[in-house]
C-alpha cells in the first residue's frame, strides 16, 4: 500500500447481509476510493456489545461477519487494495480506548445526539456505560489507524467531531501523534425502507438485500409504500418523496422510462403495479452482477478466513506502530511496558 496516499477508515457492525441502502450510502464510495486512498475497512464486532451483549447475539456474530465480507467482495471491494479486518482481532483497540476515555468528559459524550437514538432503536430502557462511550471506541478505531478521512452519513458527523477533539487533546498534552481526521460526508440522502417511514434496516424488515434472489426482490418491491392518497390508478399521484420513484432515480438507468413513468403517474395514467414491476426489473438487473460474484466467492472454501487473517495481520502492524508512538509520547515506556 502507498503510504503517500491519504488513509481512510470506515466500516460496519456485523449484523449479517448488507442491503441496497448500504450500497447507496457507503459501499459504492468505498469501491471508488480504494483506488485513490489507503483504505481500512473495519468489521466492528466490539461495537455490537454496546446494544447486544447477550450470548445468543454474540453466537451469531461469526456468520454475520462472513456474510458481510462476502457482500464486500461481491460489490467490488478488493482485499489486495484494501485492508479488511476484525476489530476484536486487534487488542490495541482496547488499549487506546482506555487512554482516550481519560481525555473526555461524560457530559461531552452525552451531547452526542445519536446515543439516545441508538438506545431507543435497541429497546434499551437505560443507557449502559459502553454505549455512552461508543464515540470513544469509534475514536480508538479511527486514531489507531491514524486515518485522515472517515466516510460517514450526516448523522454520524458528531462522532467524528469527538474523534477530532480527542486527537487535539492528546496532541496538546503529549505531542503530535494523531492526524485530525476529516469527515467525508456522503451526498446521498438516507435511503428509506420499503415501508417509506424509516431508513432501511434488516431489523425493521424493510430492506432489500444485495443478495436477495430475483423473486424476493420483486416480492419486496410490490410491498413498497407509495402515495397513500392514491387509491386508484386514474388518480394523479405524488412523485416527490415517493420511495418507488426515489429507487427508480437511483437504480434504473433508463432515464427516459423513469421520466415517462413520473409524468403518467402525476397525470393518473399509470398504476402502481406497472411502476413497481419496472422498478423490480431494474433492481434485479442492477443486483445480478453482485449475486453472481457473491456466489463465486462463496464457493471458494476458506477465502473469507484467508482475507481476514491477512487483514488482521496488516492492521495489527499499524496498531503496533501507533501504540509505540502513543507510549513514547506519553512516557509510558517504563519497566518494559513498551515491549
Amino acid at each position: 500500500m502507498n503510504d503517500e496516499r491519504p488513509r481512510l477508515l470506515t466500516g460496519d457492525r456485523p449484523t449479517g447481509r448488507m442491503h441496497i441502502g448500504h450500497w447507496v450510502g457507503s459501499l459504492q464510495n468505498r469501491v471508488r476510493l480504494q483506488y485513490t486512498h489507503d483504505c481500512y475497512f473495519i468489521v466492528a464486532d466490539l461495537h455490537t456489545l454496546t446494544t447486544r451483549p447477550e450470548k445468543e447475539s454474540l453466537a451469531r456474530v461469526p456468520d454475520h461477519i462472513r456474510q458481510m465480507v462476502l457482500d464486500y467482495l461481491a460489490v467490488g471491494i478488493d482485499p489486495e487494495l484494501s485492508v479488511i479486518y476484525v476489530q476484536s482481532a486487534v487488542p490495541e483497540v482496547a488499549y487506546l480506548h482506555l487512554i482516550l476515555g481519560m481525555l473526555v468528559s461524560v457530559s461531552r459524550l452525552e451531547r452526542v445526539p445519536t446515543i439516545k437514538d441508538m438506545a431507543e432503536d435497541a429497546g434499551l430502557e437505560t443507557i449502559p456505560f459502553g454505549l455512552v462511550g461508543y464515540p470513544v471506541l469509534q475514536a480508538a478505531d479511527i486514531l489507531l489507524a491514524r486515518a485522515n478521512l472517515v466516510p460517514v452519513g450526516r448523522d454520524n458527523v458528531p462522532h467524528v467531531e469527538v474523534t477530532r477533539e480527542l486527537a487535539r487533546r492528546f496532541n496538546h498534552l503529549y505531542g503530535e501523534v494523531f492526524p485530525e481526521p476529516e469527515p467525508l460526508i456522503s451526498d446521498v440522502p438516507v435511503l428509506p425502507g420499503i415501508d417509506g417511514k424509516r431508513k432501511m434496516s434488516k431489523s425493521l424488515d424493510n430492506a432489500i438485500l444485495l443478495s436477495d434472489p430475483p423473486e424476493e426482490v420483486e416480492r419486496r418491491v410490490m410491498r413498497m409504500y407509495t402515495d397513500p392518497a392514491r387509491v386508484r390508478a386514474d388518480i394523479p399521484g405524488r412523485v416527490e418523496g415517493n420511495p418507488v420513484f426515489l429507487y427508480h432515480d437511483l437504480f434504473n438507468p433508463d432515464t427516459a422510462e423513469v421520466e415517462d413513468l413520473k409524468e403518467r403517474y402525476r397525470q393518473g395514467r399509470v398504476g402502481d403495479v406497472e411502476v413497481k414491476k419496472k422498478l423490480a426489473r431494474a433492481l434485479n438487473a442492477f443486483l445480478e452482477p453482485f449475486r453472481e460474484r457473491r456466489a463465486a466467492f462463496e464457493g471458494r472454501a476458506g477465502l473469507v478466513d484467508e482475507i481476514l487473517a491477512e487483514g488482521n495481520r496488516r492492521m495489527r502492524e499499524v496498531a503496533a506502530e501507533t501504540m509505540a508512538l502513543v507510549r513514547e509520547a506519553m512516557g509510558l515506556n517504563y519497566f518494559g511496558v513498551g515491549g
